[in-house]
C-alpha cells in the first residue's frame, strides 16, 4: 500500500478529515491557498506542500475538499499536467454532478482515475470519524479509496458510476434545508403557544417528526450560537445545484423554489459567512421571539470513539 496520501482543502470540513488521515499513520500531503489554515497541523509530522503540483507529484492517491465546483475546477486544472495513470483523485466536495463527470473524463485522458466521495452527517461527525461516506465510480476504483474512506467515516455507501454520489449528496443537503426552515417554524408554533421549548424538543425527538436536524442543529439554535459550523454560502450552493437539477429534468419544484428564496433572502441579510441555521432568525424577528432554552450546547460534538469503517452492503 502507497501511504503517501495528497489532501487539498483545509477549510472547517477538510482539515477534520485530512486530521483523521494523519492519525491512521498516512503520510500526508497537505494544500491550501490560506496559509493560515496550515497553523492547525503545526508539531505534526505533515508535508506541507508548495503548490499543487508539489502534492501532486509526490503521491498517488489525492483527496480534494473544496467549497464550490469553481474552486474544485481551478485545482484540477493546475493537477492535471502532473497526472499520470499511477493517480487516483478522490473529490470529497459538495458539486456539481456534471462537473465532476467532466472533470473525471480530463483526468481519465490522463491516465488518472476519479472517485467522488461526498461526506454527510455534520462537523462534528467530521471530526470524529464517525461521518458517513456516499462513493461512487468504477467499482475498482472505489475498492482502491476503500481504506482511507474507512479512516475518514463511519459508515460508507457504494453508490454506483460517477454523478450519483455527487447527486445523492446534493438531494441529502436539500433535504437538510428544508427540515431546518420546517424545524423554526415547529419551534415557533410551540413558542407562541407558550409550550417549554426544551420540551418541545424532546417531544420532537421521540416523535414521527423527529430529524438528524432536529437532534443536532436544533440545539444550536436553541442556545443561541447557531454554531452548526457550516455557512449560508455554502447552503445556498447546495439548493441551487438541487434546484438545477430539477430543472435538468424539468421537475415542477415548487418547494425547492421556495428554499432558494428563503436561503437567498438569509444569505443577503446575514451575509455569506453566517451559520445556515441563522436562517430561523428571519421567523424569530418576524414574530418578534427568540428560541431559546437553558441547557442546549453552544456547539455539536460527537462524544463516540471512532468507530470502524465499514461498506453499507445493499441487496438489489
Amino acid at each position: 500500500m502507497n501511504n503517501k496520501i495528497g489532501f487539498i482543502g483545509l477549510g472547517n470540513v477538510g482539515r477534520k478529515i485530512a486530521n483523521n488521515i494523519f492519525k491512521a499513520n498516512y503520510s500526508l500531503y497537505v494544500y491550501d491557498l490560506d496559509q493560515s489554515s496550515y497553523n492547525k497541523f503545526k508539531n505534526k509530522d505533515i508535508y506541507i506542500a508548495n503548490s499543487i503540483s508539489d502534492l501532486i507529484s509526490n503521491t498517488s492517491i489525492f483527496i480534494t475538499c473544496l467549497p464550490s465546483p469553481k474552486s474544485v475546477d481551478d485545482v484540477i486544472k493546475k493537477a492535471l499536467p502532473n497526472l499520470t495513470n499511477k493517480h487516483l483523485w478522490i473529490e470529497m466536495s459538495t458539486t456539481d454532478e456534471s462537473e465532476i463527470i467532466r472533470l473525471a473524463k480530463l483526468c481519465k485522458i490522463k491516465g488518472a482515475e476519479t472517485i467522488e466521495a461526498p461526506i454527510t452527517g455534520g462537523q462534528h461527525r467530521a471530526e470524529s470519524g464517525n461521518i458517513s461516506v456516499l462513493a461512487a465510480g468504477d467499482r475498482k476504483n472505489f475498492v482502491r479509496a476503500l481504506p482511507i474512506l474507512k479512516t475518514i467515516g463511519h459508515k460508507i455507501l457504494y453508490c454506483g458510476k460517477i454523478g450519483n454520489a455527487s447527486t445523492l449528496k446534493v438531494v441529502t443537503n436539500y433535504l437538510a434545508s428544508v427540515n431546518l426552515i420546517a424545524i423554526g417554524e415547529a419551534l415557533m408554533v410551540s413558542k407562541k403557544y407558550g409550550i417549554n421549548l426544551k420540551t418541545a424538543f424532546n417531544a420532537i425527538k421521540i416523535s414521527s417528526g423527529n430529524s438528524f436536524v432536529n437532534e443536532t442543529e436544533s440545539q444550536v439554535i436553541l442556545s443561541g450560537s447557531y454554531n452548526v459550523g457550516f455557512t449560508m454560502d455554502l447552503v445556498c450552493k447546495d439548493v441551487g445545484l438541487f434546484q438545477k437539477l430539477t430543472d435538468k429534468f424539468k421537475i415542477p419544484a415548487k418547494m425547492s423554489q421556495l428554499i432558494n428564496s428563503i436561503f437567498f433572502k438569509g444569505k443577503i441579510k446575514y451575509g455569506e459567512r453566517a451559520f445556515s441555521t441563522s436562517i430561523v432568525k428571519l421567523l424569530e424577528e418576524k414574530c418578534n421571539e427568540d428560541l431559546r432554552s437553558e441547557g442546549f450546547p453552544l456547539e455539536l460534538i460527537d462524544f463516540e470513539k471512532k468507530k470502524h469503517g465499514l461498506e453499507i452492503k445493499i441487496k438489489q
